[in-house]
């Protein structure tokens, strides 16, 4: 248990507690090496770790640090959808009842923050007392600050306390109502509570850094440094651009280089993070930095790239930092795919990636797609296999990789009305068919954990139940569609959920949340994606 702690090396100085501290617990459902990686979970961690008023404990699955008998705070960060069974899993190891409702004065309160939680938290809001909704840096604090406030007073003090936050999400303090035809009707917010929750937005130029290095971590021994925050291109499927506007660049002199020359004290091994990194307005600047001889040590790792900005010498800052490949997202081979999904990009500027990242030294390219985008026919599938023909033959000897998902709908993007394709895995099949036997390596991702994805990114409250009867059979397809066979009548059908394309008049499980965009707005954003030309 103590030795994954022990190998750490801290980046900042952990504050000592006052003996009326806030007994708090922070979890990550899963395990250590995976949980640690989580720049985001580093960031919560240590601003919690920072305040004289919080004693913090950490929990994983696997170790965790001395616990607090008695805590008041238990939370989570939740990044990927299958680790809710972990949330409730520990939630027992720790002896608190896994819904909300059955907590009492005695109990602490439960919150949670994360992607997936601020996308959607609807089908997880009965486990939750209070879920922070946006980014955490000043959320948190706001959180923390408001707690203190209401700390010795009766649960429902607290939770209508904390309501009144912005950013702030109780979900017991909302009533959900259906029609008799199982749809949503309303979402109304008792008396005294915000009718709409706003996520909330950290607009500084200081984004995060690693808040420790350590050789247990899944990236071994590496310092992350967030270069952007959001992307400026705004691709009409993407959660990662919608979720997070506006799109924030890291200043270079006054956040990114002294970042950089603190992570690089402790460990030789770089990860630049951000959905679009190349796209930060210094970013040659900074491959210019690194490119010092004090530097020639360092191992880089990049996030994916925008396509058009893979340049020869990017690809050669990346061999001199001991990378062998460079990861870009095309989403199809077909224009007019990318045009629907306001892919700004062409197929010369994609041929000319392959041209230059092999010019550059570096031997493997990596594209990621997808399949069953809104509008795709099979005519498109067949123009990305002609696709990565003409890049394997642009770059001969580059070895070429596709990693391929199928399109999920995510919350306050301008696709979430649109279902999943039930045609997906055979176009999954199809690109295997055609493209292994080229020489290109193809890695598509699990359909069935698409659906399943799918199911988490749209569902409602009621799924809280299907929710809690799936985590005993197995986090399989059939597992899900087993437990809708025992709910049936109380909920949809899974088809509902996943494949069913929505109207824009109805309203949605998160209708209450605000996103960046209001609504009228992604309508309009999809509209103009079917203003494309045939």
């Amino acid at each position: 248990m103590t030795s994954a702690f022990a190998a750490e090396h801290l980046l900042f100085t952990p504050a000592v507690p006052h003996e009326s501290a806030i007994a708090t617990i922070f979890a990550f459902p899963n395990e250590y090496t995976v949980g640690i990686t989580s720049l985001g979970y580093q960031i919560v961690w240590a601003t919690l770790a920072s305040r004289t008023d919080v004693q913090v404990s950490r929990l994983f699955t696997d170790v965790h640090e001395p616990l607090p008998p008695e805590p008041e705070l238990v939370g989570f960060s939740f990044s990927w959808e299958l680790d809710y069974v972990n949330i409730l899993d520990l939630l027992e190891r720790l002896e608190v009842p896994v819904r909300a409702t059955a907590r009492t004065d005695s109990h602490p309160l439960v919150f949670g923050g994360g992607p997936v939680l601020t996308a959607n938290p609807e089908p997880l809001a009965d486990f939750f007392d209070v879920i922070l909704l946006g980014d955490g840096e000043t959320l948190l604090e706001d959180f923390i600050n408001a707690f203190q406030q209401v700390r010795h007073a009766d649960r429902p003090t607290q939770l209508r306390h904390l309501a009144q936050i912005p950013g702030i999400y109780v979900p017991s303090l909302y009533e959900i109502t259906y029609d008799p035809g199982g749809n949503l009707s309303a979402i109304t917010a008792i008396a005294g509570i915000p009718a709409q929750v706003q996520r909330q937005t950290y607009r500084s130029h200081t984004l995060s850094a690693s808040t420790v290095v350590t050789e247990k971590a899944a990236w071994e021994s590496i310092f992350m440094v967030e270069v952007v925050r959001s992307c400026p291109e705004m691709c009409r499927f993407c959660l990662a651009s919608y979720l997070t506007l506006p799109f924030r660049v890291a200043s270079l002199e006054d956040s990114l280089i002294p970042a950089i020359d603190r992570g690089l004290k402790v460990t030789n091994r770089l990860g630049l993070l951000g959905a679009s990194v190349t796209q930060h307005p210094e970013f040659e600047t900074l491959l210019d930095h690194l490119n010092q001889p004090q530097y020639d040590d360092v191992r880089l790792s990049l996030a994916s790239v925008r396509t058009n900005t893979v340049t020869e010498k990017l690809a050669q800052t990346l061999v001199k930092h001991q990378s062998r490949s460079i990861t870009i997202a095309v989403e199809s081979g077909s224009d007019r795919l990318r045009q629907i999904v306001n892919k700004k990009l062409t197929h010369e500027e994609i041929i000319q990636a392959a041209i230059n990242t092999k010019a550059g030294g570096l031997s493997a390219l990596k594209l990621y797609g997808m399949v069953g985008i809104p509008g795709e026919t099979w005519d498109d599938l067949e123009q990305t296999v002609t696709m990565m023909r003409h890049l394997k033959k642009a770059a001969p000897g580059l070895r070429l990789t596709l990693g391929c998902s199928t399109f999920v709908p995510k919350a306050h993007t301008p696709f979430q009305w649109f279902g999943v394709s039930p045609e997906a895995e055979k176009r999954l099949k199809f690109l295997q068919k055609q493209l292994r036997p080229q020489g290109i390596e193809f890695r598509p991702e699990s359909y069935n954990w698409s659906v399943i994805q799918a199911l988490i990114s749209r569902g409602d409250r009621r799924l809280s139940h299907l929710l809690e009867q799936v985590r005993h059979y197995g986090d399989t397809l059939g597992s899900y569609r087993r437990a809708f066979k025992e709910l049936r009548g109380t909920l949809p059908e899974l088809d509902f959920y996943v494949h069913a394309d929505w109207s824009t008049n109805q309203i949605l499980p998160w209708s209450h949340l605000q996103g960046t965009l209001p609504p009228a707005t992604l309508v309009k954003h999809r509209d103009a994606a079917f203003a494309v030309p045939a």
